[in-house]
């Protein structure tokens, strides 16, 4: 067995994720690796790991036929399968949904795929933050059964006609602004559904409007899955993690923690006893117009189960938020109900 192979597998089943990267990264040096997994600004492709230095044994495949083989055998095998669909360049985040999805001892498919569908026309699809071989060193030290990462050409081979729509749920928050993002979402959603065929499938709750808007179409369409949602994963500092913070510069990282501040800010109002939804949501725009420089897209109270529009808070809501800090777009999210229990 080679030292990066014995590594991976004498310590993966002792250790934490986390605890075993930073070993890892002592023993080679990689520190850039723990700086991915903590969403720090690394640019793509100029790092400094040596992935010849560790072997990577994941199974990947680009082909969705190739990827039911696999799946099929592990079905004959009476395994459950969970699927965990991401558009890449990991972050704790990511691996905090590899985690959950192992504890239920399925036979867990990682897709990395950036979606062109979801991108508007003036989105940054070209420029979105992409490294397959950085990707496949993290979700296999997470103990990833499969990766998936197919190129559009596998996943549309001819122009669309047929798409997945969504209905109220994506005329408000990110849809309002960004027509046709989420009809995208759930239609290459629905795809990888079809081909997986997962039992389990895992969301982040950062993108609570996406999590919703899933869950809603696996109801809908009566789909044998189980939808999974994770809590935000957040840097110490209580940036939630995201793919797209290696593009702050670090006055603009340092602004952004405006956020995350704005939406415990409100939290303690609602514990206060303020109930109206107006309040709150003036309380944290003025909050992030005079603290930052940044571009407020949205900060509305909506309800949790169905983001209908909520005037007195009185069951569980989601104070939801975008904001642009120069050309990088985030999003942050609460859920409260009326005794302040967080529900994140």
């Amino acid at each position: 067995m080679s030292e990066g192979s014995f590594i991976k597998k004498e310590l993966y089943s002792q250790v934490k994720l986390v605890e075993l990267i930073k070993r890892i990264n002592a023993r080679y040096r990689y520190k850039d690796i723990e700086l991915w997994i903590l969403g720090s600004k690394v640019e793509p492709r100029t790092s400094s790991i040596d992935l010849r230095r560790v072997e990577i044994d994941l199974k990947r495949t680009s082909y969705i036929g190739e990827l039911r083989e696999i799946i099929a055998i592990e079905k004959s095998r009476g395994r459950k399968i969970a699927l965990i669909p991401t558009m890449g360049y990991l972050h704790q985040g990511h691996l905090a949904l590899v985690e959950r999805a192992k504890q239920t001892g399925a036979f867990t498919v990682l897709s990395i795929f950036v979606n062109p569908l979801q991108f508007g026309p003036n989105e940054d699809y070209s420029s979105y933050p992409r490294d397959m071989e950085r990707d496949a060193l993290l979700v296999d030290i997470a103990g990833v059964d499969v990766l998936f990462h197919p190129t559009s050409e596998e996943m549309y081979p001819r122009p669309m006609v047929t798409y997945v729509e969504v209905g109220q749920l994506d005329t408000v928050l990110c849809g309002a602004t960004r027509p046709g993002h989420f009809r995208g979402v759930a239609t290459v959603v629905s795809k990888l559904f079809h081909i997986v065929q997962p039992d389990l499938a895992f969301f982040g709750q950062k993108d609570y409007q996406q999590y919703l808007i899933i869950q809603r179409m696996v109801g809908d369409l009566n789909l044998p899955i189980e939808v999974c949602p994770v809590q935000i994963v957040r840097e110490p500092d209580g940036l939630a993690l995201s793919s797209r913070n290696v593009f702050l510069s670090p006055e603009q990282r340092q602004e952004a923690l405006i956020l995350s501040q704005s939406l415990n800010e409100a939290e303690k109002l609602l514990r206060a006893g303020e109930r109206s939804a107006r309040v709150l949501e003036t309380q944290v725009r003025e909050r992030i117009s005079n603290e930052s420089q940044g571009v407020i897209d949205y900060v509305e109270v909506r309800d949790a189960q169905d983001l209908s529009e909520v005037t007195e808070i009185e069951s569980p809501v989601l104070l939801a938020l975008a904001v642009r800090f120069g050309a990088t777009r985030l999003i942050d999210n609460k859920v409260m109900e009326v005794d302040c229990s967080c529900l994140e």
